[in-house]
């Protein structure tokens, strides 16, 4: 595996998973056999503009350009009027004028449960990967969109 390779399964780690520590990354790595010295973790983090923050108390891993959208979380959490699904997609609703930066931040998650999403003025539609995971998808939105 080459060093790109190798960064791009970080990148892929640190967006996808709370990862709090190096040998916490290290393990992860291990099981999808990557085998990384401490050493090479920690230039591949100052590559990739990896930092440690604080979220929701805990310390964990992230992308430096993706402090941009922590840091508007508390915004988007008070645009957000509520959420609600069917069988076949989820709505959340938003303050009038707000439904494009709601969506963009969904977006920018890239949950692997959002296939995409869609806004118009106060609402945004929220397309499933699969209908059978909209419960779940739900449980993420309202995490993401209310509990902060």
């Amino acid at each position: 595996m080459n060093k790109t390779q190798r960064q791009f399964i970080i990148k892929e780690i640190i967006q996808d998973h709370s990862v709090s520590n190096q040998e916490e990354l290290v393990s992860v790595l291990k099981k999808r056999g990557i085998i990384v010295t401490q050493a090479t973790l920690s230039r591949d983090f100052a590559e990739l503009g990896i930092v440690r923050i604080h979220v929701k108390g805990k310390i964990r891993y992230a992308i430096a350009n993706q402090l941009e959208e922590t840091s508007i979380t508390p915004l988007v959490t008070h645009e957000v009027v509520g959420i609600e699904a069917n069988e076949s997609m989820i709505v959340v609703r938003t303050l009038p004028g707000r439904a494009g930066g709601v969506a963009s931040y969904i977006d920018s998650g890239r949950n692997k449960l959002v296939l995409g999403t869609l806004a118009g003025d106060d609402t945004v539609l929220v397309t499933p990967v699969s209908v059978k995971k909209i419960p779940a998808l739900v449980k993420h939105l309202k995490e993401l969109l209310f509990d902060h």
